[in-house]
């Protein structure tokens, strides 16, 4: 994928547009001490976007982290790269964030976006049809689909299956990424479901060698 300079809302949402592949950096499966360290090597895997994700820790040091991996994540050049935080919409101007990604359970899009400002990018998760519809109407930048398979990150989730994978892409035109249980091996079962876009969560972070797990992925998704 070719990438571009992301300086404002425009150029993110192209940059988006063209995206493949969704990292998360979540502390759940990275110790703090290690985020920068894993940051660095999606960066260099080539990856699209990445997430922070820091469910339990104060605001402080979700702050303090986004910071270390704004300053590893280039926003222009060969790897430019989207950065987004998980919840937190407050944060994302102090840490220089692209966007922020909300669930169906936290702030609605237009709340998000009025806290993480006008240029930033707004996720939402979506677990059915019906809310991946409701999500586009809201004004969601791009969406989460998922999750498709059980996922050791949201045990508590009931997998959607990936037959909903081709019901959301015939009925919404913002960018979807699929989430869930996705990994090397049942990567391709879910892009034979109509998936463009993916997010990988726990097979990325526990591998050995994150950079060259980004780049066989990448190889699979291809090009938009």
């Amino acid at each position: 994928m070719e990438k571009i300079s992301m300086k404002g809302l425009d150029e993110r949402l192209e940059h988006l547009a063209r995206a493949r592949f969704y990292a998360i950096v979540d502390t759940g499966y990275v110790e703090p001490g290690r985020v920068a360290q894993v940051t660095d090597q999606l960066v260099r895997g080539g990856v699209d976007l990445i997430q922070l994700r820091a469910k339990k820790l104060p605001l402080s040091t979700i702050a303090e982290l986004g910071k270390k991996m704004r300053a590893i994540i280039p926003s222009s050049g060969a790897q430019a790269c989207a950065f987004i935080l998980n919840d937190h919409p407050e944060l994302v101007s102090e840490m220089g964030a692209d966007g922020i990604h909300v669930g169906q359970d936290d702030l609605s899009v237009a709340e998000a976006r009025a806290q993480a400002g006008a240029g930033a990018l707004v996720g939402k998760s979506t677990h059915s049809l019906e809310q991946a519809i409701a999500a586009e109407k809201e004004g969601a930048d791009y969406i989460g689909v998922g999750p498709v398979f059980a996922t050791p990150t949201k045990p508590d989730y009931v997998p959607v299956g990936p037959a909903l994978i081709g019901q959301v892409r015939a009925a919404v035109r913002v960018p979807q990424f699929c989430i869930g249980g996705i990994n090397e091996q049942t990567l391709g079962e879910v892009l034979d479901a109509g998936a463009r876009r993916v997010v990988i969560v726990s097979a990325l972070l526990q591998s050995r060698d994150m950079a060259a797990y980004c780049r066989r992925v990448r190889e699979q998704l291809g090009d938009l």
